[in-house]
């Protein structure tokens, strides 16, 4: 019985691509990697000829281009940007299933496009006109097939794989095109190096000696992969807008007109049970798109939210001379993200964030940028000030380290309280008045005693205030120690910064003040404060 043949669309280097996508500051031609916990996940052709390659470590990167460009693993930027490509191949082709980002299987067209090599071609030029250059088409009788296919292809070409070829196609590949190291590595150690010589052996026998996944293994090695397609729904249209004719020349005016578009945009998520919680809103002066910007919400949008941030988008643009200086013909909803609305649902006994609050946050933010008001997170780190961050109000923290890793040298609980935006400098001296120092094997050399603040420099100009000689809290005069406890020896990054040696103290004074402080080879530090 015939099957339905298989057409893959593969995009190298994705996690790269959307990067560099969404970053317009990296370049084409710059060598770039893609890192998740530390590791090389993804690296485009210019890094590739530095010798980098997927699965390396960011120092031995680093070490064989110094010039390269590192960017943080983000799936659903990943994500996010493979969707225009999904709906180009919709486009001629329904019943995309998307394997990955950056790969793509589709059923493929027959005689309709005149041909499999045809259709490959249209679809490619279909993707370049979207914007991706390099994109790799393979057709064969099945998806593992299809996809070896698509990577021996050359950018924007097709390579067809013919009817019932799967097997002679496959048999002179290595064994290191399979998805698993170990399945690999294993089958060169009993000799076998390519699949042509795993598919000769026995399928009983490979049963017996490998198990369900060696077998599932040996039919791909054969040409025999009966992975089904899973083909996606197309989403929704869900964006709405609205054109004025004639155009409007006044923000007020295209304030109070977009209302009814507002609320046909949230009645129409609501009836799916969505909430919409970032949304782009586009305003449209002489056909091109004149002001754009993506607003976040801590809860979600209502109607009342969306004629606000229209208002204080437009206002904001013409405040600044930049952005819509012309009448305005069209203004667009698209949501940027949705959630279920039970996600949302208010509390028994209500709660969450004052919603005056949120007005007020917004139109600030609205008027200065999206950076001006931040909220702080904890993110993983060792010291105080580096599990602090910093993130735009109503906005996800991305990007940020993660809190349930090991971190080996960080502070044991409780956490400080007070932590200081800069160190202030203290001298401690031990019983016979000399400075307490640490040595490299973390033995100190005598216990602290007591300890003085240093008094800040005061700038020129400056009125002179007891609060700018003396840290705050630290006060004036030397401080005597009733308990202490350390050193925690913490080497961060030895390779490009010798100095970045320090050792931890946890330091009581009589008067019951718990201090964080740190010695290191420009002398003694107070990092942080306990309650």
């Amino acid at each position: 019985m015939s099957r339905r043949r298989v057409l893959i669309v593969w995009c190298p280097d994705w996690p790269v691509v959307a990067a560099m996508a969404e970053d317009d500051s990296i370049q084409g031609a710059e060598p770039a990697v893609v890192l998740a916990a530390n590791a090389v996940v993804a690296c485009n052709e210019a890094a590739r000829a530095e010798g980098v390659r997927r699965g390396m470590r960011r120092r031995d990167a680093q070490s064989r281009c110094p010039e390269l460009r590192l960017v943080e693993h983000n799936p659903d930027r990943d994500a996010r940007m493979f969707e225009p490509v999904l709906a180009a191949v919709e486009e001629l082709r329904p019943g995309v299933a998307p394997l990955r980002p950056g790969l793509l299987a589709v059923r493929a067209p027959g005689r309709f496009y005149g041909g499999e090599e045809s259709a490959g071609a249209l679809i490619a030029e279909r993707l370049v006109r979207a914007g991706v250059w390099d994109c790799r088409i393979g057709v064969a009788d099945d998806l593992f097939t299809a996809e070896q296919a698509a990577r021996r292809a050359g950018p924007q070409e097709t390579v067809v794989v013919e009817a019932g070829g799967s097997a002679a196609y496959l048999r002179e590949l290595p064994v290191s095109v399979i998805d698993d190291d170990d399945v690999a590595g294993l089958l060169r150690r009993l000799g076998l190096r390519t699949l042509g010589d795993f598919a000769r052996l026995d399928a009983d026998d490979v049963q017996a000696r490998f198990g369900g996944y060696g077998a599932k293994v040996h039919r791909l090695a054969r040409g025999e992969d009966e992975s089904l397609l899973g083909a996606r729904t197309p989403p929704p249209d869900l964006e709405c807008q609205i054109r004025f004719e004639p155009p409007l020349d006044t923000v007020e005016a295209v304030s109070f007109s977009v209302r009814q578009t507002a609320e046909r945009f949230v009645a129409q998520l609501a009836g799916r049970g969505l909430v919409c919680t970032e949304v782009l809103v586009e305003a449209e002066c002489d056909h091109e798109v004149a002001s754009s910007r993506v607003w976040a919400h801590s809860r979600w949008f209502g109607a009342a939210d969306l004629v606000d941030r229209v208002h204080w988008q437009l206002r904001g643009q013409l405040r600044h001379t930049q952005g819509v200086t012309k009448p305005v013909e069209l203004v667009r909803f698209v949501p940027d993200t949705v959630e279920p609305a039970g996600a949302h649902a208010a509390a028994l006994w209500g709660g969450g964030t004052d919603e005056r609050v949120e007005r007020a946050v917004a139109r600030v933010q609205g008027m200065l940028g999206p950076h001006a008001v931040t909220v702080p997170t904890v993110q993983g780190g060792r010291a105080p000030a580096d599990r602090q961050a910093l993130v735009p109000w109503g906005e996800r923290p991305v990007g940020l380290r993660p809190v349930d890793l090991p971190w080996p040298g960080s502070l044991p609980p409780p956490a400080p309280v007070r932590v200081f935006a800069e160190p202030r400098p203290v001298v401690v001296v031990d019983d016979r008045g000399q400075l307490v120092w640490v040595s490299e094997r973390g033995v100190v050399s005598a216990p602290p005693a007591r300890f003085r603040a240093v008094r800040q420099p005061v700038p020129a100009g400056r009125v002179t205030r007891r609060a700018d000689a003396v840290p705050d809290g630290l006060g004036d005069g030397w401080q005597p120690v009733s308990a202490w406890s350390g050193p925690w020896p913490v080497e961060e990054l030895w390779w490009e910064n010798p100095a970045s040696w320090v050792a931890r103290f946890q330091i009581v004074t009589v008067d019951g003040h718990a201090w964080l402080m740190t010695c290191a080879d420009d002398g003694w530090w107070v990092e942080a404060g306990y309650d």
